[in-house]
């Protein structure tokens, strides 16, 4: 068996810790470090581990700082802090010449996005950004399906996707604007944004959107409408209030198909020339685990369709949709946002 991939950690909050309990238990890799400004979330992962009889990771208040002294017994690097906190250290492990495994949304802004693919470029490192629906074995097999022609031309796409989200994180920093980089729509929003941006083939053209703050810093609620290169139109319904729960549903309309699934890969239908599918539903390893999909693109063993270039294409989506909200609903066109 090959050495365990020695992983370091920058942000060891709830999504990590959450991570953690499984990942602790995986040959594949070795916790080796892991910085976070909160020393009690430092100690909940150094706890996690030695539950699992491992060893716990080196500690560190500034990710800088263990990156400098760790690099050289590390391999890859998971980055989960918050949106507006991942540029910088996606770009200063990527710099670092480690692999990258990055959570969502990538970064905040188009500028961001091209900083780093120039990185990665630079670095010729692996990047994959935790997208469960990029990752997933349903969302891989409808993109190349419909980049084969299989379904015939894009007609239009309807996305929508809602969770009772304005009261369960109230006063958490997801809606903090300084620290998200945005409200509902591009966090909960961003595993629809991020599919559909995969599953279209194509770059956006123009968007025209509206949001409802509800009367908080962020957006809670946002309404799209888009038209893609193709031709293709595309409308996303983002209700961040509502019962407890969080759900979405997607369909894409072909000359030939009817394809619906969800932001996160969990489900597929499929109608095809006229004949109906039973619902096809992904293993659960698939949206729980994301690192075993990191782990097999980093051994070659499966394309890498959770990208930088797919992120930089979600940050021009959401660049548009941000100004053209700010401008009550005024058409963006993308070549504008740069």
């Amino acid at each position: 068996m090959s050495k365990p991939v020695r992983l370091a950690v920058i942000g060891a909050g709830l999504k990590a810790a959450e991570y953690a309990r499984s990942w602790v238990r995986m040959p594949e890799i070795e916790f080796v470090a892991a910085a976070d400004v909160s020393e009690a979330s430092r100690r909940r992962l150094a706890d996690i581990c030695g539950a699992a009889g491992c060893k716990a990771p080196r500690d560190f208040d500034d990710f800088r700082v263990m990156l400098a002294e760790c690099r050289n017994d590390l391999d890859a690097v998971y980055v989960s802090t918050p949106h507006a906190s991942h540029a910088e250290q996606a770009l200063a492990v990527t710099e670092a010449g480690l692999d990258l495994f990055l959570e969502k949304p990538m970064v905040t802004s188009v500028i961001e996005a091209r900083a780093l693919i120039e990185a990665r470029s630079k670095a010729n490192n692996v990047a994959v950004i935790a997208f469960n629906g990029a990752l997933s074995p349903l969302v891989q097999d409808t993109y190349r399906r419909a980049s084969a022609g299989e379904f015939g031309e894009l007609v239009s796409v309807s996305a929508t996707i809602w969770e009772g989200w304005s009261s369960q994180y109230n006063g958490h920093w997801k809606q903090k604007p300084e620290l998200s980089g945005g409200g509902f729509m591009f966090d909960t929003g961003a595993h629809m944004m991020n599919t559909v941006c995969l599953l279209v083939c194509s770059e956006f053209e123009r968007v025209s959107a509206y949001m409802n703050n509800y009367a908080k810093p962020i957006d809670i609620t946002c309404a799209v409408a888009a038209r893609l290169e193709n031709g293709a139109l595309v409308t996303f319904n983002a209700a961040g209030e509502g019962p407890p729960g969080c759900a979405s549903h997607m369909t894409l309309f072909y000359s030939k198909a009817i394809v619906r699934i969800d932001a996160w890969g969990a489900w597929r239908e499929i109608e095809l020339n006229g004949k109906s599918s039973t619902r096809e539903i992904a293993e659960a390893a698939h949206l729980e685990n994301p690192l075993k999909s990191f782990l097999r693109i980093r051994r070659g063993e499966e394309e890498n369709l959770s990208t930088v270039e797919n992120g930089l294409r979600f940050a021009r989506l959401w660049d548009a949709i941000k100004r053209s909200a700010a401008h009550d609903g005024e058409s963006v066109r993308i070549s504008d946002i740069g």
